[in-house]
């Protein structure tokens, strides 16, 4: 049997002329310009009955119905992997973190970028008053400006520290930084130095930042300046149990059995914290006096703060007469009594501290 096949244009219908057909009915065509009679089957070309398809539609049917449905996912999965590579990576990484979370977390992701979690967590509490804006102004800035130093090794967080608001001028202004910064912290206590203001804020730290929320706790005054890479550094080394660090005085001699750390900074690692919570009865009534000298009582009379560790001379106050005074040394972590615009800008000079500012037709002079 031979088979000779035509279709109209823009039509889904094929014609299939067949000579001598054995088992189809056929219908007669008359071709008017030939006078010749033809024996026809019409066919649509989505139904054939046994006949072969034309070679076009016999390559489509060819492949498994399955594979055409899969092909649009695959082109779509195609063109969101060039669109958005990083939310594939992110998926990946998601689930390599759940494939081996039985061993800890040991990285964290920011901005897109895999970091490895900080050694250790350090809050510091920056004892000020209310009213001293501009000294917290210049204590942001100095602080912000190192943390991409420490972001490898620690976290570092500084937090303002005073006791109840009293005026209406600083219930404002004080909000003002609440709002922008998010860095102050209102304790519920009168306002004072060496009446209970640093057992305030120690006894306080658990409930405002939540339990384990830090490996050490600082306190500092506000006219201390930390180099806080070189701070990370000496802390990284430091025990993470029973630690009171410091500036121990009195620095001209041995006293040995009142020997504490000086109030311009020290710190004390989580648990000691905890204790001063627990402790609360104890220590009741004797918060009172010398707030440096005051804390240590405590951890004397309860038989904490063993891993004393003193970082003189790297801890000194400005140059002066004073027994803790000294010159400015390269590896310095702290230099205290910083009470004026003057001493700060001398400190901050010595420690090349604006090395860092970019030349600009805007301020000429400072460069």
């Amino acid at each position: 049997m031979k088979l000779r096949h035509w279709c109209v244009p823009q039509s889904a219908t094929c014609q299939f002329i067949l000579e001598k057909p054995p088992f189809f009915q056929p219908k007669s065509t008359f071709d008017r310009a030939t006078h010749t009679v033809y024996r026809v089957r019409t066919y649509s070309a989505m139904k054939p009955h046994g006949l072969p398809a034309p070679a076009s539609t016999q390559r489509w049917s060819s492949v498994p119905a399955a594979a055409l449905l899969l092909l649009p996912v695959a082109l779509l999965a195609a063109v969101l992997l060039v669109v958005y590579p990083n939310e594939f990576a992110l998926q990946a990484s998601l689930a390599g973190a759940a494939a081996c979370g039985d061993q800890g977390g040991v990285t964290e992701r920011v901005g897109g970028d895999v970091q490895a979690a900080p050694e250790f967590r350090l809050l510091i509490g920056v004892l000020t008053l209310p009213s001293r804006y501009e000294r917290r102004h210049l204590l942001r800035m100095v602080y912000s400006l190192q943390q991409p130093e420490v972001a490898p090794r620690a976290l570092v967080d500084v937090r303002f520290v005073f006791c109840r608001l009293g005026s209406p001028e600083d219930r404002i202004l004080v909000a003002l930084e609440a709002m922008r910064y998010g860095d102050v912290v209102e304790l519920d206590c009168p306002e004072n130095m060496d009446n209970g203001k640093t057992h305030a804020y120690f006894s306080s730290v658990p409930s405002l930042f939540g339990d384990r929320a830090y490996d050490f706790v600082m306190k500092a005054d506000d006219d201390t300046f930390f180099r806080l890479p070189e701070l990370s550094g000496s802390l990284g080394r430091a025990p993470r149990q029973d630690l009171y660090y410091g500036c121990m005085v009195p620095c001209d001699y041995v006293r040995g059995w009142n020997e504490y750390m000086s109030g311009m900074g020290y710190v004390l690692s989580w648990d000691l914290v905890e204790w001063i919570v627990a402790a609360a009865a104890e220590i009741k009534g004797r918060t009172d006096g010398p707030e440096d000298r005051t804390l240590y009582s405590w951890l004397r009379r309860g038989g904490r703060g063993k891993n004393r560790v003193d970082v003189k001379p790297a801890m000194y106050n400005f140059p002066g007469r004073h027994p803790c005074s000294h010159e400015f040394i390269p590896d310095t972590i702290a230099v205290h009594q910083l009470k004026d615009d003057g001493r700060w800008a001398r400190t901050l000079r010595y420690f090349n501290f604006t090395a860092a500012l970019k030349p600009s037709k805007f301020y000429p002079m400072i460069n």
